[in-house]
């Protein structure tokens, strides 16, 4: 009896929200917002990669209200568009790591051993120096992150933090990274990709 005044409650929600109706969009988000995020923190293991695209559900879900079938489950429908979205992501990952092997390919093809080489050494000298301004803590997780390979878990357990802050370390140092090493883009880029180091 009580799945099924949820189903009815769940049902009306859906037809007000259909209507433009902002308090029915509230309720909905807060009843199926914090499994969303944990589902897709499961799939992609970025908290703040999760926030985003939940927020990106919940804007769909807003624009195509009136299209939403209010007799169909309305949890799995928002799980399929959840890992729609999670799909997207890595395949706009997947396309752009082959984009930079393509320009990798080409850089290497046009540059001779000794230009490849004090490119090379470039490159790695402007990341070195970028990491080095990251602060004390933030540099530490990095570089066992990035350079060890060492998961968050570990990190999280060397470092008696947890994996949130590891996470969030990690998420800023490859901002900050990014923004220091836009100016040198030409040189830097192609190296980064390769090494995955952002």
């Amino acid at each position: 009896m009580g799945a099924d005044r949820f189903t009815v409650d769940e049902r009306q929600l859906l037809k007000a929200l259909a209507e433009g109706d902002p308090d029915a969009f509230t309720t909905l988000y807060h009843r199926h917002g914090s499994r969303l995020h944990a589902h897709l923190l499961r799939m992609i293991r970025s908290e703040e990669l999760s926030r985003e695209i939940l927020q990106e559900i919940f804007m769909k879900i807003w624009e195509y209200r009136d299209r939403i079938d209010v007799d169909k489950p309305f949890g799995a429908f928002l799980y399929r568009i959840a890992e729609n979205k999670v799909y997207d992501h890595f395949r706009k990952i997947a396309r752009e790591k082959r984009l930079a092997g393509s320009l990798l390919a080409a850089s290497l093809a046009s540059h001779t051993d000794t230009e490849d080489r004090m490119l090379y050494q470039e490159s790695v000298g402007l990341i070195n120096r970028a990491i080095d301004q990251l602060p004390p803590a933030r540099k530490q997780i990095y570089l066992l992150c990035k350079i060890e390979g060492r998961s968050y878990e570990e990190i999280a357990g060397m470092l008696g933090v947890s994996t949130s802050t590891v996470n969030d370390h990690i998420v800023k140092a490859n901002r900050f990274l990014k923004k220091v090493l836009a100016a040198h883009a030409d040189t830097v880029i192609l190296w980064i990709v390769l090494f995955g180091m952002i």
